[in-house]
């Protein structure tokens, strides 16, 4: 990977790099169709769920726990979670190695630059900066995460401690996300243990967002209206900027809650819950004034394990109405596919 980042150095712009230049302007591959550009008159403000983990261990509570769930993911197919038993220290150390990576300079990050989506640790910036009609206002770094001694050696080794930091993060990340599919799917009518082998063994990829300050904010994005492609994807943000999608297609702004984590359901449960929860379409917008640091942790089955909709989901009066699909199908169709030209999602509906 080190001689590819040497040869794209040339062709390659960070979006940090464009506000480290200070650029008055976005320039012009950034700037998004009409359509597509935020504005500044959201929707009146709304109060999105937190749910309250410490509960669900409490026989007499757990219930009231699966039903907040339940309500969430039918409403909104998000929600925030406090008591979690992710310490505050470790999500701010995480955060703080994420703000020493993006600190490097350019040409030790592109040691890890690759077009290639399928790569195990990949920095870029964008989605995907050789594909992308328009370009978006991020910087990255993805890495897998699980299971960590098979991946964390490929990491970067600088800043000091980045590895250790961010490392600590996704151990703790991995037993909550098993905890929280326990749960949701237990919201769904679903046995807590469905599928538990395959969820153990599972995905988790680390995608960790630099969005730095935009000289044009109202003309571009940090990322596109999109839904994650697994099954539950755990964020930390440093400040707002994540913004959610209603049923109605409105947009609210996500604000940041000290200590909580913000779960998002993504395409693999829309399509084991037959539907019964959808998954939330998201974007980031940029500001003029602030640096916004994003970790999202994205878990989904293994590479190449199908999910298909739940056998207890379907009947008669309920057919299934996905295909199944895999989280390799999902990055086959991002190295070809435009975002902006559609979800992934929409081409495994059986009616869409």
């Amino acid at each position: 990977m080190e001689g590819e980042g040497e040869s794209s150095l040339a062709s390659f712009t960070s979006a940090m790099n464009l506000t480290k230049s200070g650029a008055l302007h976005v320039p012009d591959r950034y700037v998004l169709p009409p359509s597509y550009r935020p504005t500044s008159g959201l929707s009146p403000s709304i109060t999105l769920p937190i749910v309250d983990l410490s509960s669900i261990y409490h026989s007499s509570l757990r219930s009231h726990v699966i039903n907040e769930i339940q309500s969430a993911c039918k409403k909104f197919g998000f929600f925030q979670v406090i008591n979690h038993g992710i310490p505050l220290p470790a999500m701010k150390d995480a955060l703080d190695a994420a703000v020493g990576f993006f600190d490097l300079p350019l040409q030790e990050k592109m040691l890890l630059i690759s077009d290639n989506v399928h790569a195990p640790v990949r920095y870029g910036t964008s989605l995907n900066h050789s594909k992308d009609k328009v370009h978006f206002w991020r910087d990255f770094i993805k890495h897998y995460s699980h299971p960590l001694p098979e991946w964390v050696h490929l990491w970067p080794a600088n800043p000091p401690g980045y590895r250790e930091k961010m490392g600590n993060y996704a151990t703790a990340l991995q037993n909550l996300q098993k905890q929280l599919m326990e749960v949701v799917l237990e919201s769904l009518g679903l046995n807590p243990n469905y599928l538990r082998n395959e969820i153990k063994e599972g995905s988790h990829v680390m995608a960790i967002n630099c969005y730095p300050a935009c000289p044009e904010p109202e003309l571009a994005l940090g990322m596109p209206p999109h839904s994650d492609y697994g099954s539950l994807t755990i964020l930390l943000q440093s400040c707002t900027g994540l913004q959610i999608m209603d049923q109605n297609k409105n947009w609210f702004s996500v604000p940041v809650t000290e200590g909580a984590l913000i779960v998002q359901l993504g395409d693999q449960l829309e399509v084991l819950s037959n539907g019964k929860y959808k998954s939330v379409v998201h974007r980031a917008t940029v500001t003029s004034d602030k640096r916004r640091i994003s970790i999202a942790s994205l878990h989904s089955l293994a590479i190449k394990e199908k999910m298909a909709p739940a056998a207890e989901l379907v009947d008669k009066q309920h057919p299934a109405l996905y295909k199944e699909f895999s989280f390799e199908d999902f990055l086959d169709f991002i190295s070809n596919n435009d975002i902006l030209q559609g979800r992934f999602l929409d081409t495994l509906k059986k009616n869409p």
